[in-house]
């Protein structure tokens, strides 16, 4: 299979779809690999590595476009890409699309078939794909909002840690899947109080045998998350419903009554976000304010270390990456329902029904399309 690789062009992203390693997996395989020129300049890996891996170097994203039958990318299409997509061609990238109407739109209109790494599901029920940025995001979220605390930043002026003789700050985590884990343990390594909710019992109990006293969990009801927040200093929105749209946990009169100065950090955000007052944001304008309150609400957090990201995302989609370019992508998701999941869109239909449902378009099951 011809596998194309452009360079991201999504504001402040430096990830890239395949690393050099992943490319001499893929050439081993018997494919052809091309890469755009300069798109692993943003993790350290110039053309000249990707070349001694085997793969050739296009000038542009218009020739990669051409040539490759696969697309492989990190994050979702930007319109000039989606109307370089045409039929009979493959795009295995992040989509996110339920928030995303009109990059539904252009998917729909190309004909293209989409897979989504943040859909493909594993035999325990998890998120393979999408785990490693997660942890990264995760981490890096107890980072940025321990940097956004700063008073020069609109923050509080409080120090994550604390002193001798000073509280540390409280840091409250809304999910206490693979994000909220790290993020707890990011925020407790800093010396935080730790508050983490989510909605599953199990996962608390689990949480508290790990963790033990260091933090404190509660459940995830109205009343505890409200006090919660209004007590925070820091909020990490960590909720995710696959494919789907993050739903609103704080909404604006609750943001009125937290602590003038604090901070929320929106991981949720690729998928339109976990507050009512949340909307994208970029790496080059993180955040801004609401209510006294300040808002981190990037969309590709992870592209800020993208050489960790790059490498650490790769480890999760070569094997499925593989799979779709060894058997075409009909024979691998018949072959494997996991990866299965991750049809989003084919030939004009929406193929996952939570964006179906969220986008108000017609469902089309893809087992129809596998038979």
């Amino acid at each position: 299979m011809r596998i194309g690789v452009p360079t991201e062009i999504k504001n402040h992203e430096y990830r890239v779809g395949l690393t050099p390693p992943s490319v001499r997996e893929l050439v081993a395989a018997g494919h052809e690999v091309f890469i755009q020129a300069g798109a692993g300049n943003g993790i350290g890996c110039p053309d000249a590595e990707y070349q001694a891996m085997g793969a050739k170097i296009l000038a542009d994203a218009t020739a990669v476009f051409e040539q490759a039958e696969m697309i492989v990318k990190v994050k979702e299409p930007q319109p000039s890409e989606t109307a370089m997509l045409k039929k009979g061609q493959l795009l295995f990238t992040y989509l996110h699309l339920a928030p995303d109407p009109v990059q539904a739109e252009g998917l729909i209109k190309s004909g293209c078939t989409a897979i989504a790494y943040e859909t493909i599901t594993d035999s325990r029920g998890g998120l393979p794909l999408l785990a490693p940025m997660s942890e990264v995001a995760g981490r890096m979220a107890i980072q940025v909002g321990a940097v956004a605390l700063q008073k020069a930043n609109g923050g509080r002026g409080v120090l994550l840690g604390g002193v001798p003789g000073v509280a540390p700050a409280k840091v409250v985590v809304i999910g206490g899947g693979v994000v909220g884990t790290h993020a707890a343990r990011m925020a407790m390594g800093l010396g935080a109080e730790v508050v983490v909710l989510d909605r599953s019992l199990p996962r608390l109990r689990q949480l508290d045998e790990v963790f033990g006293g260091r933090l404190v969990t509660a459940y995830a009801n109205l009343d505890n998350t409200e006090a919660a927040v209004l007590s925070a200093d820091l909020v990490i929105g960590a909720v995710l419903v696959p494919g789907a749209a993050a739903p609103k946990l704080i909404r604006r009169e609750q943001l009125s009554r937290m602590k003038p100065g604090s901070v929320i950090v929106d991981v949720a955000i690729d998928q339109g976000g976990c507050f009512e007052t949340s909307h994208a944001t970029t790496h080059a304008e993180p955040t801004y304010e609401v209510d006294g309150v300040v808002h981190y609400c990037v969309a590709n957090m992870p592209g800020a270390v993208p050489r960790t990201s790059a490498f650490a995302l790769n480890n999760a989609t070569l094997p499925f990456t593989l799979a779709l370019a060894n058997k075409g992508w009909r024979a691998a998701c018949a072959a494997d329902l996991h990866l299965a999941a991750g049809l989003n869109v084919h030939e004009g239909q929406i193929t996952y029904e939570a964006v179906a449902r969220e986008l108000g378009k017609p469902f089309v099951d893809p087992k129809q399309l596998l038979a």
